[in-house]
């Protein structure tokens, strides 16, 4: 079985990494380095039901099915992801660590199977490599310590057009 494990550490605090990784207004923000998914019907909340819907591609609708099965603000987001219709779910954690400089963020993707798990991992992999080490830092970069978009913030003035 393949998996997806990513950990960065941010300069910010927890509160602050948090909102950004789940705001629904935000995650577009560093979800594929800000041209990505939003985040329909996300609660946090056990048993919420949402999508992330983006731009299809080909050999790909565009839309991710997942359930949220357990949340601790500010230390653990767990959920599902069913990538394409039939697909068996794989599962997806958040875990936000304090640290005496910020907050480490550490990313797990699990249960991909066979070839084709094996190459989705690859390619999830890189992908959300680059979303925590190029999107989020950009976005965090633009909140105050609440998580609220700064005034000014180039973000919000991109989204305001």
């Amino acid at each position: 079985m393949s998996e997806i494990h990513i950990v960065r550490d941010y300069p910010h605090s927890p509160v602050k990494v948090w909102r950004a990784m789940t705001d629904p207004e935000l995650i577009p923000y560093w979800t594929s380095t800000g041209k990505g998914a939003r985040a329909e019907g996300f609660e946090l909340v056990a048993g919420t039901r949402f999508r992330f819907v983006a731009k299809p591609m080909p050999g790909w609708r565009g839309i991710v099915d997942c359930e949220v099965l357990e949340v601790r603000e500010r230390e653990l987001l767990h959920y599902t992801w069913i990538g394409a219709e039939g697909e068996t779910p794989s599962h997806v954690r958040y875990r936000l660590e304090p640290t005496a400089e910020g907050t480490r963020f550490t990313y797990h993707h699990t249960g991909f199977t066979g070839i084709g798990g094996f190459a989705m991992a690859k390619l999830l992999g890189s992908v959300r490599a680059r979303m925590l080490t190029v999107g989020v830092p950009a976005l965090l970069a633009e909140l105050d310590e609440a998580g609220a978009l700064l005034p000014g913030a180039p973000l919000r003035l991109a989204r305001s057009r």
